[in-house]
């Protein structure tokens, strides 16, 4: 999973473009459609966003969609990203992948 630096989720809403890093001057990569961003694999680490309670609550309610939870799932899920959010330092991606697990 991969989370845009605009915040949105980006599975499938995305092109393929080329550009130059370390490992070659035409690396072939993916972009965000949405906001353009381009992603540099090689020379960067994948981007670790904190979001705010409310914003990293909007991006859990789009992950459980796109996973066909169940109510009481969603409700259980969106209770543990809020502690998970409390808890620690945590990118993003790493709360909803980890409060997912604990379903």
């Amino acid at each position: 999973m991969i989370i845009c630096e605009c915040g949105e989720i980006i599975e499938g809403n995305t092109f393929k473009d080329y550009l130059k890093t370390s490992a070659s001057p035409s690396t072939p990569t993916i972009g965000h459609k949405k906001c353009g961003h381009i992603f540099n694999f090689i020379d960067q680490k994948l981007l670790k966003k904190y979001s705010s309670r409310k914003e990293l609550k909007c991006l859990a309610m789009k992950f459980a969609r796109k996973n066909n939870l169940e109510y009481a799932a969603i409700e259980k899920f969106l209770l543990e990203v809020d502690l998970l959010k409390s808890n620690g330092n945590f990118s993003d991606s790493e709360i909803l992948i980890q409060a997912f697990k604990r379903l």
